[in-house]
């Protein structure tokens, strides 16, 4: 086995933001509001305190941390506990990660939201970083930062089609989710537009929103690496089989319910006409025969009827 990569000096992300006007201080900005940070989790003490000691570690600006316990058995209300008054505690039965996140967005106070998943950390200076971006910026909504992968312990690079692009991103992000859920920042009112995580989906609840979302808005990207995500554990959702079934369901709900432009319902349809195929065939090889025919169907549907002229 290949020796695991160091992770490079912090230092460099620093230096990166202040040269590209990230910087880690919010002195010159008085009026940044509390940034809420939302945890879930479910039984995952083993990990959970990086994850929170990271958010305790930022510098410059007011937090809110909010950690949800989706009905852990493990010693994650010890854990918790020990914590005190440097964070707030929601505990609740398990209702899935969906569910977890919403009740953290609902009992938050800050004008700003973040959110970090409970096997993930942060590099100093994120969310100052954003914050500034969000000073600057009053019009945006959402902005994102890249990522640092580490897979079973050793660092990994993402694929060519995982880059993250910038800008109004709903087109690319409908063949895999490109925002990810501990690299965001939002404004608290965006829930307000678009909605919460829907806890009817088992997966892809990420996909999901960043589609309501990247259908309206702007997604923006800081290009520094202020996320330090840890995949290969069994528990991952991203591991579940037949994921495509939770991603055709979100187009949908899109295609009903989102305000698209011609151009994005049409890249809307192509992408569901492929996804369904796919899945549906899938269906039939797997002996799935009652499933198969609705998925082979749904995109007839929706199909894009020909202009009329005027």
């Amino acid at each position: 086995m290949p020796p695991a990569k160091r992770l490079p000096d912090v230092s460099i992300f620093l230096e990166l933001r202040q040269g590209c006007g990230y910087g880690a201080s919010m002195v010159d900005h008085p009026e940044t509001p509390l940034i809420s940070v939302i945890i879930p989790t479910h039984n995952r003490s083993w990990i959970l305190a990086e994850a929170i000691d990271s958010v305790l570690a930022q510098e410059g600006c007011e937090v809110e941390l909010i950690v949800v316990d989706d009905g852990s058995t493990d010693d994650t209300p010890s854990l918790l506990t020990a914590y005190g008054d440097r964070l707030k505690v929601i505990r609740q039965e398990n209702h899935g990660v969906s569910a977890a996140r919403n009740a953290g967005i609902r009992r938050s106070s800050g004008g700003l939201v973040a959110l970090l998943d409970s096997d993930d950390r942060w590099l100093p200076g994120k969310l100052a970083a954003q914050a500034a971006f969000f000073t600057r910026r009053p019009d945006a909504m959402i902005c994102q930062t890249q990522e640092i992968w580490i897979r079973n312990g050793v660092r990994v690079n993402p694929r060519e089609r995982h880059r993250k692009p910038s800008g109004m991103i709903f087109e690319a992000s409908l063949h895999l989710c490109l925002v990810s859920p501990s690299a965001v920042m939002m404004r608290r009112h965006l829930f307000d537009i678009v909605g919460l995580f829907d806890e009817s989906l088992t997966a892809c609840e990420d996909y999901d929103l960043w589609l309501r979302v990247a259908c309206r808005f702007p997604v923006h990207l800081i290009d520094a690496p202020l996320v330090v995500k840890h995949g290969g554990h069994p528990d991952q959702l991203s591991r579940m089989p037949g994921l495509d079934r939770f991603r055709i369901a979100s187009i949908v709900k899109c295609l009903e319910k989102s305000p698209l432009t011609p151009r994005q319902r049409k890249a809307a349809i192509d992408v569901l006409r492929k996804k369904c195929r796919i899945y549906g065939q899938g269906c039939l090889k797997r002996g799935r025969h009652e499933e198969a025919p609705y998925y082979l169907d749904l995109p007839r549907r929706y199909a894009v009827k020909p202009s009329v002229p005027e």
